[in-house]
């Protein structure tokens, strides 16, 4: 097919381009007929220009122009026109000029529409996946995906200019199951034997740096067959980073550095140098969660020993099994008004995490306590009040249980109170460093220690005598990185000693014989001379999700799938027929039917 080819972009028009023969290419935004003068805003990726198909144009061209629905794709050959001053438009980069047509071209037709294709879609969540290539047309999703490109190609030239070298490993590797399940991928050539898809390339990365690339990074694609929700997806992408001869703070302050440049670039803001670091307790302390939104205050505080001396019954009895008791101050807003009702919800979301009730009293005039449990607190007002660093009109809540479960449950107040009541600033990118992570912990379930992060984390020196008689007291070399209450990244210094990691295993439940069989080629590579290094892998999706303001990460990718796992594109997964089986040597057992 021959066309005339565009000569400029629809974004790049400018008044100084006036009296210029142009030819654009692009899709018909929006079509409006004026008595025989159509009005057409043509848009590609760019932008938007406004194309006029004046009554003296040929008669061809005014019958192409008849035919024109939205997003038909066209070539426009025309001459640059200054806009009347009445009708420049202010809101359109390309505002003050438009192009008078000489001739139409029709390069494709399209079909009606199941949405209009503007700034952002109104429409379900599936349509816009099923019809993604009309989707992706919208601004916001083509901004979107600009960023993506922006903020990974800043993260390349960043480790580029620092001695990094970008090394790619395998999609098809051994499965290692640990952790998330694998996804596996049958092979035709070996009956019976799968590959798996990389949850991370972990083990290959650590392999790099017994092999002597002592700076490691990859924009990994990585795989866990796991539920989805709004900050996961089945595939995703990471940066992946491991460097030689490293400690802890090396890690970190590449990552502030690398994070800072990135921003700065990308969306033009300068981010603090350091960012705030925070132990795995005072989060969980402070703030109820190991990734604390620190945009806005609201601590949560120790009160064991005002409730010890109140007369409220659950409390003590609370106490007395061990348990902790923690207060938040609901500060007063004009946005909330604390009712019942609303205190009930607040309940709600401390109940998701285990608590079996949310205790309350409001602070009145003169250092008084009314409603709810204020009664028992008799003769502690003045204390308490000023404990919660409270004033009149705010509320204080409780939760009492055993600390975790405290901590949780109150967080999500903490949380909900944040939202509901107008604290969050959107506009601020608060970064904090989690470290000092419990290395293991217990899986009532299965009965065994498990690793809080992975298997492959260096417990700190001074628990490495202790780790077999007292797992639960082992902090690991552990540091996550979060960012507005998200975990953007986590890491941690790797082990490098072969007997370490097999005494990690056992008391991982993982005896000499099966770690062999499983992890066998990272421990004999440790028998090779490996440095010792530590990595860390942020979520770019994740990342971009919040950079770009949004609550789910499938607005930053450009194929995702659905919350059902399902791509509504393409209808992936989709059923194989039965000569693909058998040449994967392959059996379908289908699930029986539920009664």
């Amino acid at each position: 097919m021959e066309y005339k080819q565009r000569t400029v972009t629809c974004g790049q028009l400018r008044k100084s381009d006036v009296g210029n023969h142009v030819v654009l290419n692009g899709w018909v935004h929006r079509n409006r007929n004026h008595g025989g003068i159509h009005f057409i805003n043509l848009r590609d990726r760019y932008g938007i220009t406004q194309v006029v198909v004046g009554e003296s144009v040929p008669p061809a061209v005014a019958e192409i122009a008849e035919k024109l629905h939205l997003e038909y794709c066209i070539a426009v050959e025309g001459i640059v026109q200054a806009r009347p001053d009445s009708m420049i438009n202010a809101e359109m980069v390309t505002g003050e000029i438009e192009v008078e047509v000489t001739n139409l071209q029709i390069l494709s037709t399209c079909d009606p529409i199941p949405f209009m294709i503007d700034d952002e879609s109104d429409a379900k969540e599936d349509t816009r996946l099923r019809y993604r290539y009309l989707d992706l047309r919208s601004k916001g999703m083509q901004k979107r995906i600009r960023l993506r490109h922006d903020f990974i190609r800043a993260i390349r030239e960043f480790l580029s200019n620092r001695d990094f070298y970008e090394i790619e490993t395998p999609t098809l590797i051994r499965s290692t199951p640990e952790g998330a399940r694998d996804f596996v991928v049958p092979s035709r050539l070996y009956a019976g034997k799968f590959y798996a898809l990389p949850q991370s390339p972990q083990l290959l990365k650590q392999i790099l740096m017994v092999s002597g690339f002592d700076k490691y990074f990859q924009i990994a694609r990585c795989y866990r067959d796991e539920d989805a929700r709004g900050d996961r997806q089945l595939e995703f992408t990471q940066l992946d980073l491991e460097m030689s001869f490293v400690n802890r703070d090396d890690v970190l302050s590449l990552m502030e550095e690398l994070f800072n440049d990135v921003f700065r670039k990308v969306m033009q803001i300068e981010l603090p140098q350091h960012f705030r670091r925070l132990s795995w307790a005072e989060a969980m302390n402070t703030y109820g969660v190991d990734k604390p939104d620190l945009r806005y205050d609201l601590p949560l505080v120790d009160v064991v020993d005002i409730a010890k001396d109140s007369t409220f019954g659950t409390f003590k009895a609370v106490l007395e099994a061990g348990g902790v008791v923690k207060a938040l101050r609901a500060p007063a807003s004009t946005e909330v008004a604390f009712t019942r009702k609303y205190i009930t919800a607040l309940e709600d979301a401390a109940k998701v995490y285990g608590a079996k009730g949310l205790a309350w009293m409001k602070v009145g005039a003169n250092n008084t306590l009314e409603g709810g449990v204020s009664k028992f607190f008799a003769g502690q007002e003045t204390t308490l009040i000023k404990r919660m660093e409270a004033s009149a009109g705010d509320m204080i809540v409780f939760v009492g249980d055993q600390w975790k479960k405290t901590c949780n449950s109150l967080g999500a107040v903490r949380t909900k109170l944040a939202r509901d009541l107008g604290l969050i600033d959107p506009k601020v990118f608060a970064f904090c460093w989690i470290i000092d992570f419990p290395l293991f912990e217990f899986n009532e379930e299965k009965g065994h220690w498990e690793a809080a992060h992975h298997m492959f984390s260096m417990p700190q020196t001074q628990y490495l005598d202790s780790l077999e008689s007292d797992p639960g007291s082992a902090i690991g070399d552990l540091y996550d990185l979060v960012l507005n209450g998200y975990e953007v990244a986590s890491g941690s210094i790797r082990i490098h000693d072969v007997e370490l990691q097999k005494r990690i295993f056992r008391i991982c439940n993982i005896p000499d014989e099966v770690a062999e069989e499983r992890f066998g080629f990272l421990l004999n590579a440790f028998r090779y001379g490996p440095p010792p290094h530590g990595g860390i892998a942020p979520g770019i999706d994740r990342m971009l999700m919040i950079m770009a303001g949004q609550t789910s990460i499938k607005e930053v990718i450009a194929f995702p799938k659905n919350t059902a796992a399902i791509s509504p594109m393409d209808e992936a997964p989709s059923y194989i027929d039965q000569a693909q089986l058998d040449e994967l040597h392959l059996c379908i057992k289908q699930p029986q039917q539920k009664d």
